[in-house]
């Protein structure tokens, strides 16, 4: 056992029992929905539930990226973490700010067409983007500063509450689809105010950051990691677009994509310490512990991607029927197709952090771009709905995958063993006023 948690990064056990809980509470929250809500009701839902982990996630998760890599290659050099948190909050703000615009301007077209003309969904959606542009920030400076409990006591906080609240409306007899997509918004908001302490003991006052530095990482990580959630969560909204009269698809491949994508749950815990380790060896001209522990991350998910689809395609049909009361809609075979999608899918992710951790986030942007191409092109041919749209994730993910490889792979490190002065490493990874 000690052997084995050699292989992990620093911090990755505490974020994993975090992301335990969190995991559960995904789980808990959809299996009672789809107990308590009727089929059209439970597809707004899972409509919802889509939106708010694609979108949300693709736009508000980079900031937590950049203010990891900044803050984590600051610390090498000595510099403080005040400037760079302010920096993300700042703009996390100016983002949400237009998402809310753009939800008030649409909330006809989004509540009829996307919601079964339950406009009030509209309202929570937007109260999950607050919540959202919240969480990540602050974890961007728990990650960087090498705080893991305190960023596992967020996300452990925020699953825990997500039980409590889902349990409590199951009790009532609650069904009611805006009371389940609310939980979305109070349970993170309650969590990043437990874990306020945390954050302010991670801050330091530090030399101010350019903004031309924070939004050309920014930049390439938005259109990069919305394409990546993009790829992992259009299936579903794909469903409600191209087959609407499937009403009981949407929600069955939702839980099936929730499903084989636990080792994703994992793999979070892994990327939180993850980023940080390699920004470090990157900033310190690390050659060998770079690859290490790229290739130890790969590994990783690779046995975490074999082990969930030796469980999930023989039992996921099965596992449906029990804990989310879908029966009939996804069998073995579609669980084979999005559990091989899954295990690209995780590859693309660590090889993702390899590519930002050089700064490379164009290599990054250039693979999600070639990945979404090839999952357009066969959503969009002839055949079944529920086969294009599975083998859409699958291929698309392996594209990434292989191009994020090849790429990571030709680019260079500064010299072995050696450690540029602060100011230089600074540079290379950001940059100061």
């Amino acid at each position: 056992m000690r052997r084995l948690l050699a292989v992990l990064p620093p911090g990755t056990l505490a974020v994993g029992a975090g992301l335990v809980v969190l995991g559960a509470a995904s789980y808990v929250q959809l299996a009672v929905a789809g107990h308590a809500l009727s089929h059209q009701r439970y597809d707004a839902l899972s409509v919802l539930w889509a939106i708010v982990f694609s979108l949300g996630f693709g736009l508000f998760f980079p900031i937590e990226q950049e203010v990891t890599r900044l803050i984590a290659a600051r610390r090498v050099t000595g510099d403080g973490s005040t400037p760079v948190f302010r920096r993300g909050m700042v703009l996390s703000g100016v983002l949400l700010a237009a998402v809310c615009v753009l939800l008030a301007v649409g909330t006809p077209w989004i509540g009829d067409v996307l919601f079964g003309g339950d406009r009030r969904l509209v309202l929570v959606l937007a109260g999950g983007f607050v919540a959202v542009a919240l969480c990540y920030p602050t974890r961007g400076v728990l990650a960087g500063t090498r705080r893991f409990g305190g960023y596992g006591v967020q996300l452990g906080t925020d699953g825990g509450l997500r039980i409590l609240l889902t349990a409590l409306l199951g009790v009532l007899g609650v069904h009611a689809t805006w009371a389940y997509g609310l939980i979305l918004t109070v349970a993170p908001l309650i969590s990043v105010a437990i874990t306020t302490p945390a954050v302010l003991a991670g801050l330091s006052a530090g030399t101010a950051l350019a903004w031309s530095v924070l939004r050309r990482g920014i930049g390439p990580l938005l259109v990069s990691t919305l394409l990546a959630q993009l790829v992992v969560n259009i299936a579903v909204i794909n469903v409600k677009l191209l087959a609407p009269h499937a009403v009981a698809l949407a929600g069955g491949l939702l839980s099936a994509l929730v499903l084989v994508r636990i080792p994703l749950f994992v793999f979070a815990s892994l990327q939180a310490s993850l980023l940080p380790g390699l920004a470090g060896a990157a900033s310190a001209g690390d050659r060998p512990g770079f690859r290490r522990l790229l290739l130890r991350g790969c590994a990783i998910v690779t046995v975490l991607a074999v082990l969930g689809a030796v469980v999930a395609v023989p039992l996921g049909p099965w596992l449906l029927r029990v804990f989310f009361a879908v029966g009939g809609v996804v069998g073995s075979g579609d669980f084979a197709i999005l559990a091989a999608g899954t295990g690209a899918y995780l590859l693309a992710q660590v090889l993702g952090q390899g590519a930002i951790a050089l700064g490379h986030h164009r290599d990054q942007t250039l693979a999600w771009l070639a990945g979404t191409t090839a999952l357009v092109a066969i959503t969009l041919m002839p055949g079944d709905v529920r086969l294009r749209v599975e083998a859409g994730y699958a291929v698309g993910s392996a594209v990434v995958a292989l191009i994020l490889a090849l790429a990571v792979a030709r680019r260079s490190l500064p010299p072995e063993g050696t450690l540029p002065p602060p100011a230089t490493a600074l540079a290379a990874i950001g940059g100061v006023e």
